[in-house]
């Protein structure tokens, strides 16, 4: 039996770091955020390659005092508690006092510090957790930290960081969010001795929007406030039409620290609903100012978790305060509605007086009628049943297959595999095309069906198969722009764009930076060619970070044909008799041409016994 031994000072030091050291980005977070705590109003951060051989974060605060140097390095060594009662009222960034001894425990650190009442400065040195050296230098207010060879020590946790460019990544989105947590601070970021950002500290919280989103998220933007007694929020939620397909741009910040929150996250994401599309997030930046003992700040190492005392008052306080914003502007969407009460509004939401009488009763919520689901076994098309008159369609499946299937054993209760199905190349001569209805939906009559299409669902597909086929087989020219899209990107989204360049250029594209943030797109594949718009790459690139873990070669090829759907022809769109013969001559050629790529039904049916019931011909 293994004996029971305690561990070294080394190795305890070293287990500790990892809880807090995960990555360069971790080093720089600690550092920004006691430079915050030091009341700094100018912070400047530089690496270089990725911050693996060097991290320098400069700021111009109080500085430490020349006998506290050393002690700053021991372990639960802080300035910001001295009990554990002041816990439940801290304010600081930081306060558990883990951050210096772990990145020291891991790296190779030097300190140049001065105070406003010292006249000269102090430069310390600490490696692998070991005092080298200190000595007097001259040095202005502030603290200098120089942090070298990250993991020098420990290289098996070395080894598992990414490339020094992902690593980079990671540390510009970091002092991005750094950046908007803290309008009042200049924030300067250099990368290679390139300056990749720099905020003015002018306590503008657009200006800073503009300068990491650019200017089409900045000239979208409605303002959120909402005061009371122990919660106040400020900030700007995005209109709809700059939403995205990931929650990458909901950014939100708690008394200045930025988090990651559940419950946040959902009551944005319930204000957004009434304006929103399925599967869509918004672009949402606020600053929540909690009194402290309301929050749990102590959960996490990274202090990126919290937990809220209340937390159903807090809930419905954020979704009051977003859905107030979005209110506040016509962001109607143009949809066809099946029945007028489903309009619906912004939820207006009472505010209860305090945090406990909101737990005791919860504000009502309008009435929302659920939606009825279509019960799909498969790829197949819907065949539309009515219990009464006045109800809605009750969707049943209707077996029909594509060529692939048939060569399977069909499931009990499917159609007999004698009879003919509607998309096949010997049913098709016997297709009556009837016509155009609401410009939308081509009726068609076979046997004793009537099929209703719905046009852009069934173009869509077409394309998509079609965009997909020609990628991969690399069956494409691509067609120049003139002049050339320019795209402003953020530091994340440019590691994207750097990651994927390659296989951008094997599928057709053509781009190059083009100095800054901002890269050329001067070719695209042509089937993109009369969709290409900034939109486009916009959505290219948040697919692909949705998918960044994944590593598959047909990511982009998938989101590219996605993209190619654009140029599907609409609804409301009137086509000729010749044009939607043609569709039902693509459709055949399909491998599954029951559901456009957006998982909608490409089509519908009706049997005539059906129709003979609603006209009391049978019973």
């Amino acid at each position: 039996m293994p004996h029971i031994e305690v561990l070294d000072q080394n190795t305890i030091n070293k287990i500790a770091a990892g809880e807090v050291i995960e990555r360069p980005a971790s080093v720089v977070k600690e550092l920004m955020e006691n430079a915050i705590d030091a009341r700094a109003t100018a912070v400047t951060v530089e690496i270089r390659d990725g911050g693996l051989s060097l991290i320098r974060v400069t700021d111009n605060g109080c500085g430490i005092p020349e006998g506290e140097v050393a002690t700053a390095f021991l372990r639960h060594a802080t300035s910001k508690i001295r009990t554990a009662e002041d816990l439940a009222a801290v304010g600081s960034l930081g306060f558990r006092g883990e951050a210096l001894a772990s990145i020291a425990a891991v790296s190779q650190v030097e300190v140049i510090t001065k105070t406003p009442e010292q006249l000269t400065g102090l430069r310390y040195q600490i490696e692998g957790g070991a005092e080298r050296g200190t000595e007097e230098v001259g040095a202005p207010d502030g603290t200098t930290f120089l942090v070298r060879n990250l993991f020098f020590n420990t290289p098996a946790r070395r080894k598992f960081l990414k490339t020094a460019q992902t690593e980079g990544a990671h540390v510009a989105s970091l002092v991005e969010k750094m950046a908007m947590s803290h309008p009042d601070i200049s924030v300067r970021f250099i990368q290679n001795q390139q300056s990749r950002l720099h905020t003015s500290g002018n306590h503008n919280l657009k200006d800073i929007i503009y300068t990491v989103f650019g200017r089409d998220i900045a000239a979208n933007l409605l303002p959120v406030e909402y005061e009371s007694e122990i919660l106040q929020i400020r900030g700007f939620a995005g209109k709809p039409v700059i939403a995205r397909s990931n929650r990458n741009f909901e950014n939100y910040f708690i008394n200045g620290r930025y988090v990651r929150s559940g419950l946040v996250t959902k009551a944005i994401e319930e204000a957004y609903k009434p304006f929103m599309m399925q599967h869509k997030y918004p672009f949402v930046l606020l600053h929540l100012s909690i009194e402290p003992e309301y929050l749990d700040v102590n959960v996490h190492p990274a202090k990126m978790e919290l937990r809220f005392r209340d937390g159903d008052w807090f809930f419905q306080m954020i979704v009051q305060a977003v859905s107030q914003a979005l209110a506040k502007q016509e962001l109607i969407p143009e949809v066809t509605l099946e029945k007028e009460e489903k309009i619906s509004t912004a939820p207006v939401v009472p505010a209860p007086e305090a945090p406990r009488a909101a737990q005791a009763k919860e504000p009502e919520k309008p009435e929302q009628k659920p939606e009825k689901s279509s019960p799909v076994r498969g790829p197949e098309p819907f065949e539309v049943s009515r219990r009464k008159m006045e109800e809605e369609p009750v969707y049943q499946s209707r077996p029909m297959y594509s060529a692939a299937a048939e060569k399977t054993e069909p499931a009990a209760g499917q159609l007999d595999l004698f009879e003919e199905k509607f998309l096949e190349p010997e049913s098709r001569k016997r297709h009556r095309l009837i016509g155009q209805l609401f410009d939308t939906y081509w009726l068609v009559e076979f046997d004793d069906h009537l099929y209703l299409i719905d046009q852009h669902a069934a173009h869509e597909k077409v394309l998509y198969e079609r965009t997909m086929k020609s990628l991969k087989t690399r069956e494409f020219t691509s067609q120049l722009l003139n002049p050339p899209l320019i795209l402003t990107v953020s530091a994340a989204e440019a590691a994207l764009l750097e990651r994927y360049r390659r296989r951008f250029e094997e599928i057709g594209f053509e781009m190059e930076p083009f100095g800054g943030r901002e890269y050329a797109v001067r070719a695209v594949p042509d089937n993109l060619f009369s969709v290409a718009t900034k939109d486009l790459f916009t959505e290219l690139l948040d697919g692909l970070s949705d998918e960044l873990l994944a590593g598959s070669p047909d990511i982009l090829c998938s989101r590219a044909a996605s993209m190619s759907c654009k140029a599907a022809v609409k609804g409301n769109h009137p086509m000729s008799f010749a044009e939607a013969d043609h569709l039902m001559d693509e459709l055949l050629k399909l491998d599954n041409p029951y559901a456009c790529p957006h998982g909608r039904p490409t089509m519908i049916s009706m049997s005539r016994r059906e129709l003979e019931r609603k006209f009391r011909r049978i019973v």
